[in-house]
């Protein structure tokens, strides 16, 4: 007769999921964890390993000085004046072991001077002596101070209001200045241009002749010529000494948007909504070249002297530098998110900066190197943006927001907000061309309101009463 089995000595109880989970989370806490809600005690060999390896890691590269005496060590370092020393003393055990481990950076000088791609200075850990206790044993006090490289604002005088025009019964959308500064002409909604006076602001003229709303403006320099451009794809240049329409540039297939004048050659360049930025020969009315490639409408453009000789902006998101003898692109910037609406090019350096609904950025000329961002955005649609001289950029903004930006470090100085006119809609605060004059002393913006406001800076302002508040930024984007 066989034994009896094991399931007859030691009958199983029948127990729950949840029992036999909590008596297993029971068996592991008594098992590792003797104190319950505490800290287990510290392990000091575990911390000296622990800050052995800290230490290996940040330092490993750096070259170590064997322990010498200060007297000849200090031949080969800089002056204890000019030493920025930090000093992380040991463990505890190493010093009751008499061990000196005490760790210091310190600048000294290449002892190689012929290398040239070598710096002068160099950071070593040597040890030092003489240590009090009660220095902090973070590995925070090795990491070395590094002071913003970024630049510090010029202070600018804030900009105020001084002259409301009226005159315009539509968007007032264009602007151009004449290069002898006695008066500047504005486009608009209404199909006409108004001839202003700049001193007084009283009207001079009234030019009609488009039957849309006049997108674009350019006054030569060369000649007494005004060209303008508009919404009815006709591109008109008009004889200033007649005060009439000469010369009709006929070729767009849809609205114009944005024109500019070569500065060196009589070559007018004009971009609309067909994607395409044409260039015009201004006496034979001939188109000497079309500037395809963007995938949208082209909405800002300027010209230069030399290569690249054209750079447009388009609602593609991209800025193109255009080859002006073979008519090809020489490079294509991808930095922005969304539509350029406006370009400003730098009266004496060699840059310019875009706008766009996502961020003002700086580039560089000739090549296009991408500088920085502007350290603050506006949250709206830029449509306008002019910079002068002195370093004062100004944009204007869809909202009616007027800001104004030091162009070496990118701070937003001044924040305004445009006051509507009597009788309009809060929704009409929109700003769609603005400018300097030749000077740069008086700027002229284009309002949603029918109106033409002028700004100068504030003579009674003072660095006193009007402070640079400035952070350098602390993350800076690379694209």
């Amino acid at each position: 007769m066989p034994g009896p089995t094991m399931e007859a000595e030691l009958p199983v109880e029948p127990q729950s999921l949840k029992k036999l989970s909590f008596k297993t989370l029971k068996r592991a806490l008594d098992l590792f964890s003797p104190l319950h809600n505490q800290f287990p005690p510290p392990d000091p060999e575990s911390k000296k390993i622990r800050m052995s390896h800290k230490l290996h890691v940040e330092y490993g590269g750096i070259k170590s000085v064997p322990n010498q005496p200060i007297k000849s060590s200090s031949q080969n370092q800089a002056t204890p004046s000019n030493s920025n020393a930090l000093v992380l003393p040991g463990t505890e055990s190493s010093k009751k072991s008499g061990a000196q481990s005490d760790l210091a950076i310190t600048p000294v000088q290449s002892k190689n001077p012929g290398d040239g791609n070598m710096s002068g200075r160099s950071t070593s850990i040597i040890p030092a002596h003489g240590t009090s206790e009660s220095r902090n044993l973070s590995t925070a006090a090795l990491m070395e101070r590094i002071p913003s490289r970024w630049p510090r604002p010029v202070w600018h005088a804030p900009w105020k209001n001084y002259r409301v025009i009226s005159g315009h019964l539509g968007w007032v959308r264009s602007i151009a200045f004449d290069p002898s500064n006695q008066w500047f002409c504005t486009g608009s909604a209404d199909r006409t241009i108004k001839i202003w006076d700049v001193g007084s602001g009283r009207l001079r003229l009234t030019l009609t002749g488009h039957i849309e709303q006049v997108r674009g403006l350019a006054v030569s320099s060369r000649h007494t010529y005004m060209f303008s451009a508009g919404d009815d794809k006709q591109v008109k240049c008009w004889d200033l000494e007649q005060n009439k329409v000469i010369r009709s540039y006929h070729g767009h297939l849809s609205g114009v948007y944005c024109l500019a004048l070569h500065p060196t050659i009589d070559v007018l360049l004009t971009g609309g909504r067909d994607s395409v930025c044409r260039v015009w020969d201004i006496r034979s009315k001939m188109q000497i070249h079309a500037l395809s490639g963007h995938d949208n409408t082209v909405c800002s453009v300027f010209t230069r002297p030399t290569d690249p000789q054209v750079v447009t902006g388009s609602h593609d998101s991209t800025i193109k530098f255009w080859d002006l003898r073979y008519g090809k692109t020489m490079a294509t910037l991808t930095h922005h998110k969304k539509s350029v609406r406006a370009l400003a090019q730098h009266p004496i350096e060699d840059s310019f900066a875009s706008a766009s609904a996502d961020n003002i950025k700086k580039f560089s000329l000739p090549r296009g190197e991408f500088l920085h961002n502007m350290l603050s955005q506006q949250k709206t649609i830029i449509n306008a943006m002019t910079v002068n001289e002195e370093g004062v950029l100004a944009t204007g903004g869809d909202n009616g927001s007027l800001w104004f930006w030091d162009w070496k470090s990118g701070h937003s100085f001044q924040q305004s907000q445009t006051i509507v006119q009597p009788g309009s809609l809060d929704s009409e605060a929109g700003i769609y061309a603005l400018s300097y004059d030749m000077t740069g002393s008086r700027l002229v913006t284009c309002e949603a309101d029918k109106t033409i406001k002028m700004w100068k800076e504030d003579e009674n302002a003072t660095p006193e009463t009007h402070p640079v508040n400035f952070k350098p930024p602390k993350d800076i984007r690379r694209f």
